[in-house]
């Protein structure tokens, strides 16, 4: 039985559990008085019928895959165990594509191995299935033995509740620290290979080594200046444009227009947080590109048809409702009598909303834009399409240049040995970038505490 008709099943268990537990209550309500609502101990009943279940689940799922292949090894071919872990683990993948429905007669030397794998699976299902089931009637039958008036069931339903709360909250922090414990490993390891300050300072890109030492090629070049500053030049494009276009359409939608075009223009403004980069790829590739070469051309500029302008232009574009909407909820947030009594002192409503509206929706409004240039420095799809690949160390925005984020993408495409340096220094670069975005969080936040205000 798969996990999705267990979780089905579940989820039946589940209903049934708090129909049943809250019918029992109400049937003990007729003798002797609650200690909770009805309610209260159906939901009990329910959780833990499910919870231990779904714990058992997650568990099972994490650890019976690296189970079974370690079992499934054992019966690969001597040939293939004594060249190393990453044969081992390209004829475990093989194995699996074979249980999946592909034809034995491709590696019959696998065939051990795949009849294996495919008992070991079904057995896996059966089992799993079993205790899975057997613990939710256990769950089931303890606590409805255990359902008495004075059982005070409404505290024992928020304290699981606030334990799920809190290993929600846990997981999001595990889950922050083990990305960036992962990504601190890879770039020691590269930093072990490249001297830390020829990648920070170095104004050469070129990553392409030899894989093998029987192969001629190049040692590579890690110079990350070009990648900070092709970064740097598109994200300020976009952020020239975004910024200005999406404050003063904030401004208008929230002190100037009028309900019903505010119930057309915004919906209209937000549908461009809704297209895909793809599509804003291809629009700048297609579209502004060429219109811009076209333009340089007719004034003797030398544009190149992947220029940074040309993803600039786009990705400012794609970020005005980022800045548009979030500075307008913040704008409506301030209170009207800061409003009034601004008019009541003689002020217009342009002084009001440079005077007092602005000032009293600043903190709002940097954190909006913070995350506007956070979203353009992480942006990738536009750039790999409108700037191109090359890493080139210039400040003319009508040059190709590339960022970190697509040369990320672009070191980790295909297959790659992760003890290479031109695989590592992606995790280099994600370091850098991560830092990078950490800095702008602490630089809003201190602009956002120096300039709030409280009011009434």
């Amino acid at each position: 039985m798969t996990f999705s008709y267990l979780l089905l099943i579940l989820a039946v268990f589940c209903i049934a559990a708090f129909l049943i537990g809250k019918g029992r209550a109400r049937t003990m309500a007729s003798t002797s008085t609650l200690s909770s609502l009805p309610s209260h101990y159906g939901s009990m009943l329910a959780l833990w019928t499910c919870l231990p279940p779904l714990l058992l689940m997650l568990i099972w799922g994490l650890v019976d895959d690296p189970v079974i292949d370690s079992l499934v090894t054992a019966n690969l071919p001597a040939a293939v165990v004594e060249h190393g872990s990453t044969a081992v683990q390209l004829a475990i993948s093989k194995v699996h594509n074979l249980a999946n429905g592909a034809d034995l007669q491709d590696d019959p030397t696998l065939a051990p191995a795949v009849l294996h794998l495919v008992e070991l699976q079904a057995r896996n299902q059966l089992i799993s299935s079993g205790v899975i089931i057997a613990l939710a009637l256990a769950g089931f039958a303890l606590t409805l033995g255990r359902l008495v008036p004075q059982r005070n069931a409404r505290n024992e339903v928020e304290g699981i509740i606030k334990g799920l709360l809190f290993a929600s909250s846990g997981i999001a922090v595990l889950t922050t620290i083990g990305i960036l414990s992962s990504v601190l490993f890879e770039a020691w390891q590269f930093f072990g290979k490249v001297n830390v300050f020829d990648f920070l300072f170095g104004t050469v890109w070129s990553p392409q080594v030899a894989l093998r030492a029987d192969q001629s090629g190049s040692s590579g070049s890690f110079g990350a200046i070009p990648l900070f500053t092709g970064t740097l030049l598109i994200s300020v494009i976009a952020m020239a444009i975004a910024v200005p276009i999406g404050l003063m359409a904030a401004i208008y939608l929230s002190e100037y227009a009028t309900p019903r075009i505010r119930n057309y223009a915004k919906p209209a403004l937000e549908i461009l947080a809704g297209i895909p980069t793809v599509v804003y790829g291809f629009f700048a590739a297609l579209t502004v590109a060429p219109i811009l070469r076209d333009a340089g051309a007719g004034i003797g500029l030398d544009v190149s048809s992947e220029s940074a302008m040309a993803a600039g232009l786009v990705m400012g574009v794609m970020i005005i409702p980022f800045v548009s909407s979030l500075s307008d909820d913040v704008i409506n947030s301030v209170p009207q009598s800061l409003r009034d009594g601004s008019y009541g002192l003689g002020a217009t409503r342009s002084e009001t909303i440079r005077q007092v509206v602005l000032p009293a929706a600043l903190p709002g409004i940097v954190g909006a834009v913070m995350l506007a240039v956070s979203r353009a420095i992480g942006e990738t799809m536009i750039v790999a399409m409108a700037a191109g690949l090359a890493a080139n160390l210039t400040a003319n925005p009508l040059e190709s240049v590339t960022t970190v984020t697509v040369q990320i993408v672009t070191l980790l495409v295909g297959d790659q040995e992760f003890d290479s340096p031109k695989t590592l220094a992606a995790f280099a670069l994600g370091l850098v970038l991560f830092l990078v975005t950490l800095c702008l969080n602490f630089v809003a936040l201190k602009v956002v505490q120096k300039y709030r205000e409280q009011y009434d």
